[in-house]
């Protein structure tokens, strides 16, 4: 069943997923919240520029889940909230995962659920978390046929970056992309690395699991298109995007180039240009 779960995340087509994230909300940061304060008209606005997938949390889900007819994106559910985002470590970090996932996925009618696999410097209890968490996850999963996406984030020190800041090192990346796998990954989403051209190691290393990149921190539209183009051209199955897609100032337009450089092959110049087109 898993199969059939899978199939409704990636193009029948291209064989890649484009999957726009909007749980945000889930990790009591005000900073997260930017275009997405009202989360109804932001999730709508996405699903009318029609990604492949929509990655939420249990409380939003139904605003996805409620529209009419069978062409809107997959859900992708988010089933971990964590306190590591802030400016400083709290005394106490967690992650912790929702109750039940698998099955709130699938009542959910859920196509994939998401859960992180953290390495923090200064922070080793978090990772352990991260770990009990996906082998929890794993049998649930697989008792119901739901796909596990697993989120390698790999962080700066604190001191050094300020805050949430993710570490573009391959060599950091690459183990924790192992890792992911051995511990029963589906699907893996992981950051893109500081040196781009080199991304297909983290193909590599994932093996037959396909690898999502996401897309971090608001970049221009230049930027991102150029690094998706790169990283498609290396092999990777898709993108998890975020900020750079819902706290554009025309999310459609940003939606339909990205798509257009997943599936059809687009450069990132031609790209740009459909950005607004009517």
């Amino acid at each position: 069943m898993k199969d059939y779960r899978l199939k409704r995340l990636f193009n029948a087509n291209s064989g890649r997923c484009f999957d726009v994230a909007i749980d945000h909300g889930f990790f009591n940061q005000y900073g997260f919240l930017g275009s997405i304060e009202d989360a109804s008209k932001a999730i709508s606005t996405v699903v009318r520029a029609g990604p492949d997938a929509v990655q939420l949390t249990v409380g939003q889900a139904r605003h996805l889940q409620s529209v009419p007819g069978r062409e809107k994106p997959s859900l992708v559910l988010r089933v971990d909230v964590a306190n590591i985002y802030g400016k400083e470590l709290p005394d106490t970090s967690f992650s912790s995962v929702i109750s039940d996932a698998a099955l709130q996925a699938v009542q959910l009618d859920a196509a994939c659920v998401c859960v992180n696999l953290f390495e923090i410097p200064d922070a080793p209890e978090v990772h352990a978390q991260c770990i009990d968490n996906i082998l929890e996850l794993k049998p649930e999963c697989d008792h119901y046929g739901m796909p596990m996406m697993v989120e390698p984030l790999v962080f700066r020190p604190n001191e050094e970056s300020g805050g949430y800041t993710v570490n573009g090192d391959e060599n950091k990346i690459l183990p924790l992309v192992r890792q992911g796998v051995e511990l029963g990954a589906d699907i893996i989403k992981a950051d893109p690395t500081d040196d781009v051209s080199i991304y297909h190691r983290v193909v590599e290393i994932a093996g037959d699991v396909p690898v999502l990149v996401r897309g971090g921190g608001k970049v221009s539209d230049a930027e991102i298109l150029k690094r998706t183009e790169d990283i498609i051209a290396q092999g990777v199955s898709g993108i998890v995007y975020g900020r750079n897609v819902i706290q554009h100032e025309n999310p459609a337009g940003i939606t339909r180039a990205l798509m257009a450089v997943v599936h059809d092959g687009a450069s990132s110049e031609e790209a740009l240009r459909m950005i607004d087109e009517v």
